[in-house]
């Protein structure tokens, strides 16, 4: 299956995408440490790519973006789960690692436990920052802890989404 590689100029800086014929696969700040680029994908723009630079830029504008992007999130059942428990955390809130590990034990059948720190590796893993919304987790007391793209990037986009001023 063919990647295709695209990069994105937000106002926080450079943005690489990578997509497949059906779905975004990553999409992360170009400084962020642990992305390593797909030297298989082939540079250029899809219909997967065009939505997601869509996307990005109802968001940077300030705005609840709209635009649906099919993803296609690579990784453990764990953080699979997690990812997913994400995904449900709307644009302008936050929610704790702690908060997330609850709502991920209530959802399981088995009442398995689930540690904030489990929750933190998982959120620390996610390969789709911004639609996947890590930026939105927050410290048990609600500070500002680890961000893949920097604490002072999760500020502005905190402060963009209205969660701080």
């Amino acid at each position: 299956m063919v990647k295709t590689k695209s990069h994105y100029d937000s106002p926080l800086g450079g943005i690489t995408l990578i997509a497949d014929e059906t779905a975004l696969l990553g999409l992360w700040f170009d400084w962020q440490p642990g992305y390593a680029d797909d030297d298989s994908a082939v540079l250029g723009d899809s219909p997967t790519i065009g939505a997601a630079k869509r996307w990005l830029d109802e968001y940077f504008a300030g705005c609840i973006p709209r635009t649906e992007v099919p993803l296609r999130l690579e990784g453990t059942p764990f953080r699979k789960e997690a990812w997913a428990l994400l995904r449900k955390v709307p644009y302008g809130e936050t929610v704790s690692y702690g908060g997330l590990a609850r709502r991920l034990e209530l959802k399981r059948a088995d009442g398995r436990r689930v540690s904030a720190r489990a929750i933190g590796g998982a959120v620390h893993r996610n390969p789709i920052a911004l639609i996947v919304p890590c930026h939105r987790v927050v410290g048990a007391d609600g500070s500002l802890t680890g961000y893949a793209g920097g604490i002072e990037t999760k500020i502005r986009l905190l402060q963009l989404e209205g969660v701080l001023k």
